[in-house]
């Protein structure tokens, strides 16, 4: 009991360089927390831009094989027509990527949407 009354009178305590110290140790681990979680939301972000392109492909090739009859070709389509025809559901894709029909019909392209951040 003695040791514990003596150690309250005491005035020991940290020193000025010693709470600079645990001051800058706690920043730095604050910075390595904050770009850790940088890269999750591009990770997420690239998946989602892989997913829509894998979804909008797999609409067009269904589109075309859809719209053929017999002998005569199916035909492509842009987004908004994947859409109506009931492919994909409105709102769930052009988030990243748009479809856009070529050639009257005959082919198309997939391309990113600006500043979505999709290769």
């Amino acid at each position: 009991m003695d040791r514990i009354r003596r150690a309250l009178k005491s005035d020991e305590g940290f020193t000025l360089i010693e709470l600079l110290i645990v001051i800058v140790i706690l920043g730095v681990l604050a910075a390595i927390v904050v770009f850790a979680v940088t890269g999750i939301n591009n990770k997420g972000t690239t998946a989602a831009c892989q997913a829509e392109k894998t979804t909008l492909t797999a609409a067009e090739e269904a589109n075309y094989a859809k719209s053929a009859t017999g002998t005569t070709a199916g035909t492509y389509t842009d987004t908004a027509g994947l859409a109506s025809a009931g492919l994909i559901a409105a709102g769930t894709t052009g988030h990243y990527y748009t479809a856009s029909a070529t050639g009257g019909g005959t082919g198309y392209t997939i391309n990113p949407v600006a500043g979505a951040g999709c290769p």
